[in-house]
């Protein structure tokens, strides 16, 4: 399982939720507005690179640039490094992926450069960070313990570092006050990154469409998902939506300074996702409820599931529960610039899947 789904946006954003403002600071340019409705969009590899008409945008300079992406084969490092690749979009970019397993990455084409290494491993990294302007980074770990010495690595060779956040993360609260615990990693990193010599752009994604895939080995063997919190609402963001607008801040000015908040374009409850991944699939799916306690037994028995993660992942479910119902934003489609698919649309794309 990818460490993106985890850690970096997936927790649902249960405090700052879907609707977190978006934050535009550029140049002499202060500026905050919310965004009222959102995008989705994916890409496999052959799709991305067909979609340089639509992202015709300047890229960064004339001048081929180096731009490494952390987490290479993570849900969103793996879009990011393939629209990077896309006509139009990548001229001039020379693309970097680091990765702790080189040989069974799957990415030997495009004239990728594939490193070995990961944020634990301080020698790897300094090594593939050797001549990169621009960075995208992900964070897989549940402290920030690792990030000072992350950030100091970055200062040193880039100019420009795209952060994969969370949702979770408050605006105008310190990291150690951040009242869920993904929002204080997140917060931290993006705290010592800001405090850098480095220009920044952090992406705010609300629960990954991906989360589903959770799911798949109760799809392949019934018709029946069960789970707790059935009713929770959510604004499920496909990858490659998150990957299009790492894409823009990678090869674009006028992206410095900014915080964008990122959601799918619909609101679905659990149950409404299992019903439209069966219309997908050409199957009849259904929710049985479970009590708390039975689907933390049910996550704790998942070999695929990390422990750890399983309180955190239903407190949220609880929390959003409680909340105010979340709203969606068009930060996706204002930014790269085509509108959003939609879970549905996700489903259909990931349908092998679930069979």
């Amino acid at each position: 399982m990818a460490l993106d789904m985890l850690v970096s946006a997936d927790i649902p954003a249960v405090v700052a939720g879907p609707g977190a403002p978006l934050r535009t600071v550029g140049g002499d340019k202060r500026d905050r507005h919310r965004l009222q409705r959102g995008s989705a969009m994916d890409m496999d590899r052959d799709t991305a690179m067909d979609t340089g008409a639509v992202m015709n945008r300047a890229a960064v300079g004339a001048a081929e640039r180096t731009v490494l992406v952390i987490g290479a084969t993570g849900n969103v490092g793996r879009q990011v490094v393939t629209q990077l690749l896309a006509t139009d979009v990548g001229v001039g970019v020379h693309v970097r992926a680091l990765t702790r397993h080189p040989d069974s990455a799957g990415l030997g084409y495009g004239g990728i450069e594939v490193r070995a290494g990961d944020l634990a491993d301080a020698r790897g990294l300094e090594e593939a960070l050797e001549g990169v302007d621009r960075a995208f980074l992900m964070w897989p770990f549940h402290t920030a313990d690792a990030a000072p010495a992350v950030v100091d690595a970055l200062r040193r060779h880039v100019d420009h570092v795209v952060f994969l956040s969370s949702g979770a993360v408050q605006d105008g609260i310190a990291p150690e006050q951040q009242r869920h615990p993904v929002g204080r990693s997140h917060a931290a990193v993006e705290h010592l990154i800001e405090r850098s010599e480095l220009g920044w752009t952090h992406l705010r994604p609300t629960t990954f469409a991906s989360n589903t895939l959770w799911w798949a080995d109760q799809v392949r063997t019934g018709d029946v998902v069960r789970g707790a919190y059935g009713a929770v609402p959510m604004a499920l963001l496909h990858e490659a939506d998150i990957a299009a607008v790492a894409v823009r801040a990678l090869t674009e000015e006028g992206h410095d300074k900014a915080v964008y908040a990122l959601t799918g374009p619909e609101i679905q409850t659990q149950v409404d996702q299992v019903r439209i991944i069966g219309e997908a699939i050409g199957r009849p799916l259904r929710w049985e409820e479970l009590s708390r306690e039975a689907a933390r037994q049910q996550l704790l028995a998942d070999d695929t599931f990390p422990d750890s993660f399983v309180d955190t992942l239903l407190d949220g479910y609880a929390e959003m529960l409680d909340a105010p119902r979340p709203v969606t934003t068009t930060t996706v489609e204002d930014v790269a610039g085509r509108p959003a698919r939609t879970l549905r649309q996700w489903a259909v794309d990931h349908a092998a899947d679930f069979r």
